[in-house]
Parts: structure tokens; sequence; C-alpha cells
């Protein structure tokens, strides 16, 4: 027979494996993967039994309770230092549960309401890691918009309770100020900016669904870039090259080359291969790109300085170095061209002419402009699935849909003439 500690210690195995472990589910640690990636947010994680769900055989359903971190992730950056850490939380919290803790009862010291992220650090967490991944232009956008977002919380006294005490109903009354003191694109956009945060949580298990996917878009109007005619486009491509030559050559990038104005901002001397006929460039949110440099547009390279690698091809004064943010210079050109517009209508006016370039015709409208002239002129020979398959190489746009809806929104494809279909005498 053996001793009574070991009587006692078979007793008391058995009435553990048989009694309080049941009730839940031994805590673990999520270390961010097997490779222990410290940009994840780590935690740790156990189950505990529901209070009245139960199985077909009448059994309590182990419910997935609230992750833990106590603030470990923002204060700790080593993967030793997180182990330690967290391996401390998890021993603490298995004695609780073991001494008979429930995070059901709220008697008790220990809150499993505590346990959760705050709003503020769940949104704080999310735009943390959103920032990774966003341009240098894309950023201010976004810390404006969730800034404005935890305001709102702040005011509705939210902004402190957990994340998971807000819900489809106080975003969408947010969303519906944005609208009636602002514009529907401003709302629709901010409503981007939310479920991207909104989606990160999800995917770190912050909280268990984006409830933002099921708000809906608002139907805007599109800001007009409005396609040049060629008689205009002509003469203001000769008033360029006299009165604006380096301007006239962004402005061929752009038209020639397809690039969005940000885009040509970002040209520097090493992503120009002469020899190749090739350039790079950043794409938004998309990683380098590689487009053919036409010989309309090489042939104005020709002769430049391209000897430092770093410099930018379009500075105010050409190549050279330029330091300020991509937004600052886009719009720089954006104010130079509009200088330039402003000549050039004066110019018009003089020649006795009575039309005027307006707003709506932009930098941006030289791409809308060419990408129609080129799309119409292989219309001449190929079916429209055809000409659209050619076309999307070299316009760069990521999907057949994407190029298509594009088309559609410039009016790129137009009908045949059907006066025939509406004479009365036919």
């Amino acid at each position: 027979m053996g001793s009574f500690f070991d009587i006692l210690q078979t007793a008391y195995s058995t009435a553990y494996k048989h009694g309080v472990e049941k009730k839940f589910i031994e805590p673990r640690i999520y270390h961010g993967g097997k490779n222990f990636d410290l940009s994840k947010r780590w935690y740790v994680y156990y189950s505990y039994q529901h209070l009245t769900k139960r199985d077909k055989h009448g059994n309590p359903v182990m419910e997935r309770r609230p992750p833990i971190t106590l603030k470990v992730n923002q204060r700790f950056k080593t993967k030793e230092e997180r182990l330690f850490h967290f391996g401390l939380i998890r021993d603490v919290l298995h004695a609780m549960l073991k001494d008979g803790y429930s995070p059901h009862k709220d008697e008790l010291n220990f809150d499993a309401q505590s346990l959760e992220y705050t709003a503020k650090d769940a949104l704080d967490f999310a735009y943390t890691l959103k920032t990774k991944t966003l341009s240098e232009t894309s950023i201010p956008d976004y810390r404006s918009r969730y800034n404005q977002f935890k305001g709102y919380l702040e005011k509705k006294n939210l902004l402190e309770k957990s994340i998971l005490s807000i819900n489809k109903k106080n975003v969408i009354e947010y969303l519906n100020g944005i609208v009636a003191t602002s514009s529907a694109r401003n709302r629709n956009n901010t409503r981007i900016v939310l479920s991207s945060l909104f989606g990160l949580l999800k995917d770190n298990d912050i909280i268990p669904d984006n409830f933002m996917d099921s708000i809906n878009v608002l139907n805007t109007k599109s800001v007009s870039h409005q396609t040049y005619s060629l008689d205009i486009l002509e003469g203001l491509f000769a008033f360029m090259k006299k009165n604006d030559p380096l301007l006239l050559l962004f402005v061929k990038f752009v038209s020639y080359n397809f690039l969005r104005p940000i885009e040509v901002c970002r040209l520097q001397v090493k992503d120009i291969f002469l020899s190749q006929k090739l350039l790079r460039f950043r794409a938004k949110n998309k990683p380098e790109k590689t487009k053919i440099i036409p010989d309309i547009v090489l042939s104005q390279l020709i002769g430049l300085d391209f000897s430092t690698p770093d410099y930018f091809l379009f500075t105010p004064n050409g190549i050279g170095s330029w330091e300020i943010k991509e937004s600052y210079k886009r719009d720089y050109f954006s104010k130079r061209f509009k200088k330039i517009k402003e000549k050039y209508n004066k110019y018009l006016l003089e020649q006795g002419e009575t039309f005027e370039l307006g707003s709506e015709y932009t930098v941006y409208s030289f791409r809308h402009t060419f990408i129609t002239l080129l799309f119409r002129k292989f219309r001449k020979e190929l079916s429209y699935t055809q000409a659209c398959d050619k076309l999307m190489l070299i316009t760069g746009h990521s999907t057949l849909k994407a190029l298509k809806a594009y088309l559609r929104d410039i009016d790129a494809e137009l009908p045949e003439d059907y006066s025939g279909f509406l004479d009365l005498n036919t």
C-alpha cells in the first residue's frame, strides 16, 4: 500500500482531472508564430466554460476569452523580454483558474473586462500597424481621420471603454455626422480608413468581426479631370514648349508613360535605364513596377545629366536634389501647371478665342486624354476585349475589371452613330 502522500496525490489528481480542469482550457502564449514575429501582437489566451451554452450532450461549451496583453507588447520589444513577462501572466492566470477563479464572477477582484483592449489602445495598435504599409502621402490622411474618430469616442465617453463596446451604430452615427457637415466623399474615405483599422483588429483577434464591411458606401460625384480635345492639346503643348519646357517634360511622362503625377515626382535618376528603355516606379500602395519608355519620351531624355543616381528627375529646376514630401512636390507641379494654364488662357483671349481652360483641366487630365486616344486607335482594328488586353499592359492597371471601370468613367468607348435607329421613315 502506498504512503499517505502517494494516496493523497492520486486522489487530488483524479479530482482535479474530473472537476476543476473541465472548466477551462489551460492558458497559452501566442508569440507571433514559429519565427517569434515581434511585429505581431503577442498575448495569452485561454477558454472557459460558458454560463449557459451546452453541447448536444449537455456539457458546457468552452468559450474563448478575450486575449490578455497587459501592455507587454508596448513596453517590451525583444523576444526574451516578451516570453518572460507573458510567461508570468500565463502562470499567474493558470494558478488563479486552478484556485477557482471564474471570469464570470464580477465580485472577484480580477475583472475580465480589464483583460481587454480599450478603444484607445486598440485603435492606437491598429494605426501603428497600418502605418508600416502606408505610403508617405497616405499617413497624414489616416492619422487625421483616426484621431478625429478617437475624438468622437472621447466625447461619447467610449474611448477608455472596451473596444468590444464600440458597435456599428456608433460608427454609423459618426459617419452620418461627416456627411452632414462635409460630403459623402469625405464620409466614404473615412469609412475606408476605419474599415482598414477594424480589419486589423479582427485579424489580430482583438474583435470578433469587422462590422465596417456591412456599412454601405454612398454614391458620390467623381472629381472631374476633363479630357483635352486634340486642337487644345496641340496648342497647349506648343505653348509649354516655348514657355516652360521642364513642365512639358513632366506632362509627357503623365501623357505617354501613363504615370500619375505623384509617380512622376518619385522618379530618380537610378530609376531610369536608358539603354534598356525602361523605368521603374512606385505605384500607390504597391511594390515597384516597371514600364517601357516609349521613344517619344526617350528622345527627350538624351543629353540630360544622369550622373547622380539619387537625384530626382523633376525638381523646380530639373534634375537635382529635392528633399521635401512627395505631396508637396505634386502640389508644386499642379500649381505650376495652373500658372501656365492661366497664361495660355490669356494668350487664347489675345488670339480672339473665347474658350478657356477651367479648373477641370488638370495635369491628371493628360493621362485620361492619352489613354482615351490610344484605346480608340486600338478599337479601329481590335475587338473591345483585345483592345483592353493590349491597353492593360501599357497603363499598368492591376486588373481588367479596374481598367474597364476606368474606361467607362472617362467615356473612352463611344457608340457608333445610331441615327438610323431613330429615323421614323425607315
